[in-house]
């Protein structure tokens, strides 16, 4: 509703007849250069994403190359459905995989969506890959073949995929909504590894990481949204 009771009519504007504030002098202390720090903190928060992201990889090559030398199986500390021991593997199975070429086919999308869900924010990008983690490791202990055992980051590859398509519809960010677009072109088909399909590929995986990643897109933001519903509107007149 809007209307008016001081008497000055509604063209009235106080700051009209107040003297102007001075603003802080160039070179002091407090001035204002949003181009020069908004690149700056872009910068950092870039190198701090590649240095992550490439770190982890750096632990998956160091873990497979340990396997490959150690005469014990470390792929057996992966997650085993269903056993109170393989309750231990949700921690350990993204880290883990069965040889070369499974890791090598992960590391290229490990590298690519993994910076990407950190360059947004490091602290978000780590929360949303901790509840992917979480979520894609008890899904897969749920519900994973009897005497299988299941490991990989491919998990963590899928629900990276689906955050970063859906996290900028539930931010309402037009450049997130155009990354997600640009992510699902060139990762999409991805997407048919939640299904049933070959033999010795966990879809499990697949599915409850794409699951998670769904999560941690909406997570951040449930509250706003319900927020918004118990606002009451307002109707001018």
């Amino acid at each position: 509703m809007s209307g008016g009771g001081s008497g000055f009519g509604p063209s009235f504007d106080p700051q009209r007849f107040a003297p102007p504030r001075p603003g802080p002098e160039p070179g002091r202390p407090g001035t204002a250069r949003p181009s020069a720090s908004g690149f700056a903190a872009v910068r950092q928060v870039g190198i701090q994403a590649v240095a992550l992201v490439s770190g982890f990889v750096l632990v998956l090559w160091g873990v497979e190359g340990y396997d490959a030398v150690d005469p014990r199986n470390l792929d057996q500390a992966g997650i085993q459905p269903r056993e109170a021991d393989g309750l231990w593997g949700i921690l350990w199975a993204p880290l883990l995989h069965n040889g070369w070429d499974h890791l090598i086919s992960n590391t290229v999308p490990v590298l690519v969506l993994g910076f990407l869900v950190l360059v947004a924010g490091i602290g978000r990008g780590l929360a949303a890959t901790a509840i992917i983690w979480v979520i894609a490791g008890v899904g897969t202990w749920l519900t994973g073949g009897e005497g299988t055992v299941h490991i990989g980051a491919s998990a963590l590859v899928f629900g990276w995929l689906t955050f970063l398509i859906l996290r900028g519809w539930f931010a309402r960010s037009a450049w997130q909504i155009l990354l997600g677009m640009a992510v699902l072109v060139f990762y999409g088909s991805l997407l048919w590894g939640v299904l049933p399909g070959q033999d010795g590929i966990s879809w499990q995986g697949h599915l409850f990481g794409a699951i998670g990643g769904v999560v941690a897109a909406w997570a951040p933001y449930r509250g706003a949204r319900a927020a918004e519903q118990r606002a009451p509107s307002h109707t001018r007149f």
